[in-house]
Formats: structure tokens, sequence, C-alpha cells
């Protein structure tokens, strides 16, 4: 058996265990369609809820994402913004927004400088201290929902054996091409990724856009403080859960998750750094990723064919790797998320697939990663060690802000 055959062995193997996770998907897409919804709650029997929202920077569409908070058809609810100090420029969103909503109760909790890796946590750690109610939803600052959101994500937590709810989303681009592209990635690579472990295995991990629960719970499982050494603390308070006995809801509202990189350098480094979190996360799943691919098998398997004197063998492989990618992202994309992007854009999936392939070999390349301007070394289990000592900064505080009329 010479190279050529074994190139061409190793192609079609590729693409039948990239079909394979095809199937999976369809299946699962199926499964998660036919869920439906939560049964409704009457008003009266919904409990109060505080969000938490961490923020750093202005985001394209910051105003926009943080106002579809705001105006929830939901009876009682807070917010809570945490920012590092009153000099974040998100701010001045927040209070453009609070004055076309004075009703909303209010509050905005100042961390400074994080002792530990993970600035988010150690912000939303300092929130919790300020929440008022038992129910919280933690979101991201780049998530964008609609009125019914906290309807739909809160009443599956008044099962006492239900720890958790989390929540699909769509990526939503905000201009160019590397944007559409990783929100394409959102849309149909996370979302297959996510349906065909919860087919296979159950949800034991979280997605931070959204992670609903009840304080207990979360106190349960040692609170928010120990997750701040770690990349992936969305994944590691699901996974721990989990491992309570309590189940993981995955919801069936899904939420918009607007990209924030429009530029080619930012775009790349964000999905390799989230890459290489799922690396050292959880490592066997990560391994395993690099099959669920279909493009590099099929370029591969065009190059053997020609190779081997036989390119109509090789177009086919191709074409079957470009047919798969496009089933996969009409399926998943737009059948389960919504996203029309995904069904006018289908063709462009196949490129993305392997940019994803691109990004999975990138993350065996180095530990190293940067988050928000800041060096970081991934250590095994995703903890994060910072590549420099950080500056000082003023100690953290809480206040409340007045409503504006």
């Amino acid at each position: 058996m010479n190279a050529t055959t074994i190139l061409l062995l190793i192609a079609a193997a590729g693409l039948v265990c990239s079909t394979g996770f095809l199937a999976l998907s369809m299946v699962a897409a199926v499964r998660f369609r036919r869920r439906g919804k939560w049964q409704s709650v009457e008003s009266a029997s919904l409990p109060p809820v505080t969000l938490l929202k961490p923020l750093c920077g202005l985001e394209p569409n910051l105003e926009a994402n943080l106002e579809s908070f705001f105006h929830q058809d939901y009876p009682q609810f807070e917010i809570i913004f945490g920012t590092r100090d009153e000099t974040d420029p998100a701010l001045g969103a927040v209070h453009l927004v609070q004055r076309r909503y004075p009703e909303v109760p209010l509050k905005i909790a100042y961390s400074g400088e994080p002792e530990r890796p993970n600035a988010k946590v150690c912000s939303l750690d300092k929130m919790l201290e300020s929440s008022t109610h038992e129910y919280l939803v933690i979101s991201d600052s780049d998530v964008h929902v609609t009125p019914d959101y906290l309807r739909e994500v809160v009443p599956p937590l008044l099962d006492p054996k239900i720890g958790m709810v989390t929540c699909l989303y769509r990526g939503v681009p905000t201009g160019g091409i590397w944007s559409r592209l990783e929100a394409l990635g959102m849309s149909v690579e996370m979302t297959a990724g996510v349906l065909v472990a919860d087919i296979l295995e159950g949800m034991k991990f979280a997605l931070g856009p959204t992670m609903a629960l009840r304080r207990e719970i979360l106190e349960s499982v040692g609170g928010l403080r120990p997750l701040a050494d770690y990349c992936s603390d969305d994944y590691l308070l699901g996974q721990r859960i989990h491992a309570s006995g309590r189940t993981v809801v995955l919801s069936s509202h899904v939420i918009d998750h607007v990209v924030l990189n429009r530029s080619f350098g930012a775009s790349i480094a964000h999905q390799v750094r989230w890459m290489k979190s799922t690396r050292f996360s959880r490592r066997m799943g990560h391994i395993g990723t690099g099959l669920t691919f279909a493009m590099p098998f099929g370029l591969l398997g065009l190059a053997s064919g020609i190779a081997a004197g036989n390119p109509l063998l090789g177009a086919a492989l191709l074409g079957w790797a470009l047919v798969s990618r496009m089933i996969l992202s009409v399926v998943v994309g737009w059948g389960v998320v919504g996203d029309r992007r995904a069904l006018r854009c289908c063709w462009l999936y196949p490129l993305r697939d392997l940019m994803g392939f691109g990004f999975w070999c990138a993350s065996f390349l180095s530990r190293n990663i940067i988050w928000r301007g800041i060096h970081y070394r991934l250590e095994p289990g995703g903890k994060m060690s910072r590549m420099g000592a950080p500056d000082e900064k003023p100690a953290s505080k809480t206040i409340a802000v007045d409503n504006l009329a």
C-alpha cells in the first residue's frame, strides 16, 4: 500500500467520522426542537431575579444589548453591573439606558484590580455581595435578548432538582467578513457541539452568555470565588453543579451573541484562545473535536485523488465535505438557533469549518493566551497564571445608583 492510498483512506475515514457527527447533530436538532418550551408560570408565582452583568469597556452594540435587559416582561428584577472602577467607558451606556428606564432597580459594583487571574469572575463575586434576590441570572455584556427572556429562563429553577439553566445562542456579526465567519461558528459549530454533547451524556456544563441558578445552589458548590483561577469558569460552574446531583437544563430559549471582533487579527486571536481553553478544561473531548471537521479531509481527498491519477475520486471526496458542511449550517444554524445567515450563507460555512480546524490545530502549539490585553499561561485543568505582576488599584466597593428622571 503506497502513501497516496494511505492518504486517501485517511481522507475517507475522516469524512465518515465528520458525517457521523453530522448525523448525530441532525438527531439532536430534531430532539431539541421537539422538546418545546417550559410550562409557563403565572406572574404571581415568578420569583424576583437579580441580573448580574459584568462590563469592561465599550463594545459594538453595547447600549442596545444592555437596553434589551431593561425592558423584560417580568414582574420583579434588579440589574447589577460590575466594572473595575468608575472610569470604565461602558458606564456611559449604562447611564444612557437607565434614564429611559428609571423604574428598573440598578446598582453598580466596582471591583478594583482583580486579585485572581479571571477578572470577570472577580467582578461577579463583588456584584453578588450586593445582590438582593435568591434567583440569579449571569449574562455577558455582548448578549441581546427578547422581552420574554426571563420568563422562559427562570421557571425551570422552581423545580428543586434543577440546579442551572443555560441557553444556546446565535452569532450576530457587527461588520466585515471576519465577524460574519466568527458568527457562523457560534451559530453552527458551537451549537452542534453542545447538542451532540447533550444527546450523548447530558448537560454537564454551562454556556457563559446565560447561567441562571439559585443562590443556595451556587453556595453549595463553593460559590464563584474558586472559579477565579480558571479560564472556562462557565464550563466549570456547570460541571460542579451537575456533579452535585442537580440537573443542568438547556433552555429552548435562544439568545443573540454579538461578535465583538471585526478585524482578522482580533477574530483569530479570540477563537484560538477559546480553543485553547477547551483543550485544557476538557482535554479528551477537545482531542475528539478534530474528527468533527470535514473540509480538511475533503481537501486531503482531493489532493490524494489527483496524486493517484483519479481526480474524479478526489473531487467526489471534496464535494462530500462541502455538501455535509452546508447541510450542517442549515440544519443547526438555521433549524435550531434560527440564524437566517446560516441559511443564506451556508455556502460560506465550509470555509468556517476549515478555519475551525486551523484553530483546533493552533490550540496545541502554545499554552499562552491574551485576555483583555493581559498575558496568561494555561495550566492543566484550565487554571490560568498571569505572566507579569498586576499594578496596584483601588480597593473594591459597591454603590447604588440613583434613578435618573
